[in-house]
């Protein structure tokens, strides 16, 4: 008994916790300009977004680099 309701509770967290994760917004934006600490980009789907809202930046990866391995 014990045991089927600890598999049911583990169950119900990983469904909660994939459900929240593909909930998350993505947005793909373009720069125009950078001035300073200001940036002004263009995103698809702006219309989600509002002002004072706090977002992450992730800036692109360059490319070139060769990964080194044992």
């Amino acid at each position: 008994m014990q045991k089927e309701m600890f598999c049911t509770v583990c169950a119900l967290f990983f469904l909660v916790g994939a459900v929240s994760a593909a909930s998350a917004a993505t947005l793909r934006c373009t720069i125009d300009s950078v001035e300073g600490d200001k940036v002004t980009m263009t995103c698809d789907k702006a219309d989600q977004l509002s002002a004072g809202d706090e977002i992450k930046v992730r800036p692109p990866k360059k490319g070139g680099a060769a990964i080194e391995g044992c």
